[in-house]
């Protein structure tokens, strides 16, 4: 009997413990410097079109994303969920997703599924975006332990038109509670992609996806990949923040954080390595603009994710949010523009310079 009761306990605090390093991670985003690197986009310049024969006015941002229509190729990606002070900032960017037709992502729900008492924390999202296009959001690691069962409940949970599963060996590395064992993902992925309900996007969170690891994914069953690449918000980063640097062991970790903050692939040079396999990509990791999107979307993305910017705009009201999205929007809209381009589709087919250690590191292996 002691032994099941110390069992409990065990879950329990482990299912308090993941909550509450959600509001940590929310509030080092807020708070603290937690960028690092360089995503490459400064490397790819877009040929203007001085020329353009369109009218903006005429322009559409339209796009289709796994056979479901979208009034722009802005994804609002995941990033927070699975703490009741989390609950409004999901609310304003699910809003923000219904009011644009916009794509949009969950945080990890691994700690709602732990403790359904979290579950409105992100189902709030679908609450208020009933029309919009929800992505879920598992880890693998969670995956390969539970089985497709946590995948259901992650889907059910929002009414998800897609569910990534998110690989984070990197922070799980960096972190004192984390998952060091990957042995049995790619079998678990595999097992899943076979027979669920709806489509799986693999989705790194900052280190980038090669070409092998993307071919690897699509091999396995995935429909989409989210890139995650390096030059935005850095997972060791964050999670140096949250060591306890009175410890030792929190002192080693804040060390070994920092220096693996300038680990991964930039997210351009996922984006050219990926290009001719002519599969769902999604670009997300440091682009900040709507002329970043325009890049990626020259590089062979589908949709361009972002997180940070729109998440102190969140904090701040729905008007805010609005206000920043539209923005990004207009930013896009010039690029469209001025390369010639009277939809979003045709910035597949505009020509592009690259330069810089961007084009040196395609070109040492051949791309």
């Amino acid at each position: 009997m002691n032994k099941w009761k110390d069992t409990q306990r065990n879950e329990m605090e482990k299912e308090r413990f993941t909550s509450g390093r959600k509001l940590d991670h929310l509030r080092i985003c807020l708070d603290e410097q937690v960028e690092s690197g360089w995503s490459g986009f400064s490397d790819i310049r877009l040929v203007h079109n001085a020329l353009p024969d369109v009218h903006m006015d005429d322009i559409s941002l339209s796009t289709t994303f796994l056979e479901h229509s979208l009034s722009s190729p802005l994804l609002i990606s995941a990033m927070t969920g699975g703490h009741p002070e989390t609950k409004e900032v999901n609310r304003v960017l699910g809003m923000a997703a219904e009011k644009y037709n916009l794509a949009i992502g969950t945080g990890s729900q691994r700690a709602a599924i732990e403790d359904p008492s979290l579950e409105d924390t992100f189902s709030i999202i679908r609450d208020v975006a009933p029309h919009a296009f929800v992505i879920g959001n598992l880890g693998i690691v969670q995956l390969r332990d539970h089985g497709i069962e946590w995948a259901e409940r992650a889907v059910e949970m929002i009414d998800a038109n897609a569910l990534a599963i998110h690989v984070n060996f990197l922070q799980e590395a960096i972190q004192p509670e984390g998952d060091h064992d990957a042995s049995g993902c790619y079998d678990a992925l595999k097992e899943l992609c076979a027979s669920f309900s709806v489509p799986v996007v693999l989705k790194e969170t900052g280190c980038g996806i090669s070409r092998e690891t993307a071919e690897h994914g699509f091999a396995a069953g995935v429909q989409a990949v989210d890139i995650g690449g390096f030059g935005g918000s850095s997972w060791p980063l964050i999670e140096s923040y949250r060591a306890d640097q009175k410890t030792v062991s929190g002192k080693q970790l804040h060390k070994v954080g920092s220096l693996f903050a300038d680990w991964g692939i930039p997210t351009a040079v996922c984006l050219a390595e990926l290009q001719t396999l002519h599969k769902p990509i999604i670009a997300g990791g440091g682009l900040r603009t709507g002329v970043d999107i325009a890049k990626s979307l020259a590089l062979g993305a589908m949709l361009g994710g972002m997180a940070l910017p729109l998440l102190q705009p969140a904090c701040e009201g729905i008007e805010t949010l609005c206000e920043a999205i539209d923005i990004i929007h207009h930013e896009l809209l010039v690029s469209l523009f001025l390369t010639g381009s009277k939809s979003v589709s045709d910035l597949s087919h505009v020509r592009y310079y690259m330069y810089g250690t961007t084009r040196q590191m395609l070109s040492h292996y051949g791309f």
